[in-house]
């Protein structure tokens, strides 16, 4: 389950040290609710009746209203995403209200990219026209997969084949830029199966496609089915397997990637907000359990939908704590985040002996490194964690 760090008391008005940055900024939303939880999920969700979600978007609202006397006057927001959660659970005009408040409180740049993630049986044609005549320019599906035993070993409800129909759905609406995300690595799944959502995944034309290797989280009832007995463990050797096909087949479809787990077929059609967080963008989070970063400061909300409701009710920032990032912990991110992408990151002179010795292994473009810069090679993207380990 999800769990927030330690920190220090935030401020009751959220007033910043320094204020915004001259960084771009970013507002992510954060819907907590689902129809149902998926057993391998630990984000901050919650299965909620119509009359417990009908109380978010007034809240949601109350925030950017917040983050507009916090923040002040500044450039327009840049990109605006709406995640989850199953954000599109909720009406269009719930969504749309929080949209239009961050417009008219913090402004919204004319080119803005405003994504929303869906799941695939929680959209149609005619929900999907709603977002996107609201503002809504891309939709991030959740597939997963499209082998039926996959789908139900993840307690996913839609079937095979509605993830690529909702994402046709999607491109008839007029939303620019469709993603499918798609996760590899589930106990039971096969070469074969891998292979069949990818086939299925691509048959939909999505300009970008993300793919996440199962992770087993702790609290989660899958984790729980896996230690029993009663699910198979996962095998390191499938997912890195699983992750070098996907690689082939979507740079043989025409994409290229630009992110540890990021293809796109155009540079227009990556995702703008999240590379935000990967070049250490400023963002305000909106909702239960979000996390901000704004001029160097780092804070999360508060975990449950009630305490962030009740904190912006009486007039306060629903923050939970905060921390200041040092020069070391600003660097360490910085590291951590650059070398996930494929421009890969700066190295400073210190860094410059570990990188030799990752690009002896075959961890490191040498190409890159006689440039400067630490770009991970496939082997690399495989060991990400432990190269940017060895790096800092």
């Amino acid at each position: 389950m999800a769990r927030l760090p330690d920190g220090d008391p935030p401020p009751p008005d959220g007033r910043l040290p320094a204020g915004r940055s001259s960084r771009p900024l970013g507002v992510y939303v954060h819907v907590p609710y689902c129809a149902a939880r998926c057993g391998y999920c630990d984000f901050n969700t919650y299965v909620a009746g119509a009359e417990e979600r009908s109380t978010w978007s007034a809240a949601a609202v109350a925030e950017v209203a917040l983050a507009a006397r916090v923040l002040g006057d500044g450039p327009p927001v840049e990109t605006v995403f709406f995640g989850g959660g199953t954000p599109t659970l909720l009406a269009p005009e719930d969504l749309l209200a929080v949209l239009d408040a961050v417009r008219e409180r913090l402004g919204l740049a004319e080119n803005a990219e405003v994504t929303v993630e869906a799941n695939p049986e929680s959209v149609s044609p005619t929900s999907l026209a709603a977002l996107r005549a609201g503002g809504m320019t891309r939709i991030s599906l959740g597939m997963q997969s499209a082998a039926p035993h996959v789908l139900a070993t993840l307690d996913r409800r839609h079937t095979p084949g509605r993830a690529v129909a909702a994402a046709r759905e999607a491109r008839e609406a007029g939303f620019a830029h469709v993603s499918l995300d798609l996760m590899f690595g589930t106990p039971g799944e096969s070469d074969a199966d891998w292979d069949a959502s990818l086939d299925a995944a691509l048959s939909a034309a999505p300009d970008h496609v993300s793919l996440y290797g199962l992770i087993l989280e702790p609290g989660t009832r899958l984790t729980a089915q896996v230690r029993r007995g009663a699910v198979a463990d996962l095998d390191d050797g499938a997912m890195e397997r699983r992750y070098a096909r996907a690689d082939e087949r979507l740079r043989a479809a025409g994409f290229a990637w630009y992110e540890l787990a990021n293809w796109a077929r155009e540079p227009a059609a990556r995702c703008r907000h999240n590379l935000g967080y990967w070049r250490g963008d400023d963002w305000w989070g909106i909702g239960p359990g979000a996390h901000s970063h704004v001029g160097g400061v780092r804070w999360w909300n508060r975990l449950r939908p009630q305490a962030w409701r009740d904190a912006l009710a009486a007039g306060r920032s629903p923050a939970a704590g905060r921390e200041l990032l040092g020069d070391a912990a600003q660097r360490l991110e910085t590291v951590m985040l650059g070398v996930r992408m494929a421009d890969g990151v700066a190295l400073r002179d210190g860094e410059l002996a570990s990188a030799d010795e990752l690009a002896r292994r075959g961890l490191l473009d040498t190409g890159a490194l006689a440039r400067g810069r630490a770009v991970l090679t496939l082997p690399g993207r495989l060991m990400a964690d432990a190269v940017t380990r060895e790096l800092v």
